[in-house]
């Protein structure tokens, strides 16, 4: 049976115009689910039928699936995670999703078919009466020159509409080239490449009046506090799954936890 732990809480209160204690509002990125996988998956399908179905919504950061190649793609196990992940809205849960690097390619079908609400790259958040702006993560990675050059051009309509046009079978095996592709390229980027700039985390903060931020996609879990405009700000950067455990940043009116399941 899977176990749930508390990681860390903090120590400070929120204070909302109703003092009621809210359901948790949970956060979670970097699933990579696919075949390959299965460990992650049925601890996936755990969490939303216990965990999550405790609470008001929950937000996807980003890279749930591995790899996303259309809606119509049927390869185990995206429609058993469909179909919970519709139980679980219609059971009342809010759910959202914001596509990451992996999942880009993820439409208005799999919208249609789960209920999950698609976001942009950057949506700010009323979090018990703070501002906060949630994000993937990778736009924050600006140091990484080739990885930019290549999200811009692969978030292009054309690219997408080219690529989704494919017949299944090649988009794949074009999924298995790249996944092996950027496995490579990943090991000759120095560590401080695939990371967040600083510069860019305070220049978006800044843009959305924001002095707390939630992302994820750096697999690098961490709470950071910090300054902007000489103003108290906090980074929260959620864990990657993995087959031994899974991380939820939960959020209520006393503050917030990160649980490991």
């Amino acid at each position: 049976m899977l176990g749930i732990s508390i990681r860390y809480l903090t120590t400070s209160l929120l204070s909302p115009e109703d003092t009621h204690l809210y359901q948790d509002i949970l956060f979670i990125s970097d699933l990579h689910l696919g075949l390959e996988k299965p460990e992650i998956t049925r601890r996936f399908l755990t969490f939303l039928k216990n965990e999550a179905s405790k609470a008001s919504k929950l937000y996807i950061l980003g890279d749930l699936f591995d790899a996303w190649i259309g809606d119509d793609d049927p390869t185990p196990p995206n429609n058993e995670i469909r179909k919970q992940l519709k139980e679980l809205v219609q059971s009342g849960v809010n759910v959202f999703l914001q596509p990451g690097n992996r999942d880009f390619l993820l439409g208005q079908r799999f919208s249609a078919d789960t209920g999950v609400k698609l976001l942009d790259d950057y949506v700010v958040i009323d979090l018990f009466g703070t501002s906060t702006l949630i994000t993937h993560g990778d736009l924050l990675c600006t140091d990484d020159l080739a990885y930019q050059a290549f999200r811009i051009k692969s978030h292009t309509n054309k690219w997408k509409n080219n690529v989704l046009s494919k017949p299944l079978l090649l988009r794949l095996f074009v999924a298995r080239w790249y996944r092996l592709r950027s496995y490579f390229h990943k090991r000759k980027k120095s560590t401080e490449i695939m990371d967040v700039n600083q510069n860019t985390v305070t220049e978006k903060m800044t843009e959305y009046q924001c002095y707390r931020l939630i992302h994820g996609h750096t697999h690098r879990p961490d709470v950071h506090n910090f300054t902007v405009n000489d103003i108290s700000a906090q980074r929260f950067v959620l864990a990657a799954w993995t087959k031994n455990s899974g991380s939820i940043l939960s959020w209520n009116n006393e503050g917030y936890k990160i649980m490991t399941i």
